[in-house]
């Protein structure tokens, strides 16, 4: 999967999770998911196979340069796309690890 369109269906995700949001899905808590909408652990389970699946793109197509059957712009390409989706990743968990520990420290 090629990087703009991890961008795509990432932005998608979040229009879909902003109409959620903004129609009558919304729990009587007044939170997106319970009423139908994408969860938030269903959003990081599609992050985590679109990385696996552009890992195993660069191995892929890796392995076919290797053996003679690849172009090497196409290696490039794959290796960097799968990069930058696991530093992606690497950042919002970082990001969710940080909100976790300032919930934390929150006083009852």
């Amino acid at each position: 999967m090629s990087t703009p369109a991890l961008a795509a269906g990432a932005y998608q995700r979040l229009a879909q999770l902003g109409n959620a949001g903004s129609s009558s899905s919304l729990a009587p808590g007044g939170l997106p998911g319970a009423g139908g909408g994408e969860s938030f652990g269903n959003l990081l389970k599609d992050a985590l196979s679109s990385v696996a699946e552009a890992g195993k793109t660069a191995d892929t197509q890796t392995v076919a340069a290797a053996q003679g059957k690849g172009n090497l712009v196409d290696v490039v390409t794959a290796v960097t796309e799968s990069d930058v989706a696991l530093q992606t990743l690497v950042s919002v968990r970082d990001k969710v690890i940080s909100a976790y520990e300032e919930i934390m420290r929150m006083p009852i």
